[in-house]
């Protein structure tokens, strides 16, 4: 990503780093009790980029003692996990963090997680009597052989492969507890922070045919394995189809759970119904429940927000909006690698193009001065703490809302979205998350 926007719209008064690390088997291939393989390789890889950062950002004319971390969904989830990493224990490598539709995805073990690792070898021809010679078997496959056998196959007690697979698990060194109840139990580096997500976080990654309960249902276990059939059955009733019957109509509601979507284009009946109910319980719920845990224990600097800008090719398409979409506002949409990804409304001189300016003066703002308000948009709204503070009532949960045009002011969680969250947040432990 080119931070040539996001450094401008600060007067030039940062420093952006990107950088690169290994996913897939690469980065998150365990081999169990046999430890012959370390563990969690893409999230090292990011620590020694942090490290490197402390050793020489100074050379670059940036402040060691002045790192704000930045990622969306994976990249937030990788946020999340350095926060709670080694128990918590904060070694100075950063100072602040903005996550973007950060992700609670099914955390294993390394001996849950051994099944990935044994499949891989099986299909590479590597089944062999033991674990040394299975490891110089895999290590001697080229990357083109490698690539061939990495395709996703279903969790244990799952029908069909997850979205996403390879990813972190419980080590015992670098990740010693599920994120949850690492967050819960305040075992976690405590940082000004910025947590939020978009409207309608689920709907690229629902199948978009799914057209009953079943079909519903079939998806959410096998992302979420662990899930049994009474807690299906609760998110069931905490997840009504509201529009069974399409095309749907616009309805003029800011509930995304109960808000049809307008679009020309006719998906399954049950596609928005389900992409409620994993945007809410992978991305906007764990978001939610970080700016909980950081209030909790007695961060009093945390900012939630939801992203609500329509771009109006994206509403017609049903997606209303869609995962991650605020990233191109935020580095600015010329500097996204692939314009083909970014909302022509996000352009100069059209509908959403001051909605871009607004973002970058907040978060800008919070990389300089771990504030959102302290460089804002003239005009834009005062983004309030979570939790109360400054508020009429304590203890009030209110988000900043990023609406269509650059509007912005403070909305309430209502009362729907806060008792599905509780509810899911309640599981995390149960799900593995």
């Amino acid at each position: 990503m080119n931070g040539t926007g996001l450094i401008t719209a600060s007067g030039n008064n940062m420093i952006v780093i990107n950088f690169n690390y290994r996913v897939g088997p690469y980065g998150f291939l365990s081999d169990g009790k046999n430890g012959y393989i370390k563990a969690n390789n893409g999230l090292r890889d990011q620590r020694k980029v942090l490290e490197w950062v402390q050793q020489n950002i100074a050379k670059f004319g940036g402040d060691p003692g002045h790192i704000v971390l930045g990622g969306a969904s994976a990249g937030a989830a990788s946020i999340s996990f350095h926060m709670v990493a080694y128990g918590g224990k904060d070694y100075g490598l950063f100072h602040a963090a903005a996550a973007e539709s950060v992700s609670f995805g099914t955390l294993l073990t390394t001996d849950e997680s051994a099944y990935l690792y044994e499949n891989l070898a099986i299909r590479l021809g590597c089944a062999n009597a033991t674990p040394n010679q299975t490891i110089s078997c895999l290590r001697s496959k080229s990357a083109d052989e490698l690539q061939s056998q990495n395709f996703n196959i279903p969790f244990p007690g799952a029908a069909s492969p997850p979205i996403f697979m390879w990813g972190p698990v419980i080590d015992n060194d670098m990740l010693t507890n599920l994120t949850y109840s690492s967050f819960q139990a305040g075992k976690f580096i405590r940082v000004p922070m910025i947590v939020g997500d978009d409207t309608n976080g689920g709907t690229v990654f629902a199948p978009r045919d799914t057209s009953s309960q079943a079909q519903s249902n079939e998806f959410i276990k096998d992302q979420f394995p662990y899930i049994t059939l009474p807690q299906l059955s609760r998110l069931n009733r905490l997840y009504p189809n509201p529009y069974p019957v399409p095309p749907y109509p616009r309805k003029n509601v800011s509930n995304p759970s109960s808000d049809p979507p307008h679009h020309r284009t006719q998906g399954g009946t049950w596609w928005r119904q389900l992409s409620n109910v994993y945007g809410e319980m992978r991305y906007m719920c764990p978001g939610l429940f970080i700016n909980t845990a950081l209030t909790k224990h007695g961060v009093g600097s945390s900012y939630a927000y939801r992203w609500n800008v329509e771009d109006k090719e994206q509403i017609d398409g049903g997606f209303g909006v869609p995962h991650t979409i605020e990233v191109a506002a935020i580095f600015g949409p010329m500097n996204i690698p692939d314009l083909r990804q970014v909302p022509r409304s996000y352009l100069p001189n059209a509908t959403n193009s001051h909605a871009v300016e607004v973002i970058q003066g907040y978060w800008t703002s919070f990389i300089r001065s771990y504030n959102p308000n302290t460089y804002r948009v003239s005009g834009s709204a005062e983004w309030k703490v979570w939790g109360g503070d400054g508020l009429p009532e304590k203890g009030i949960e209110e988000r900043l809302l990023f609406d269509t045009g650059g509007r912005t002011g403070m909305e309430r969680i209502d009362r729907g979205l806060k008792g599905r969250c509780e509810y899911l947040s309640g599981l995390g432990g149960s799900l593995h998350q």
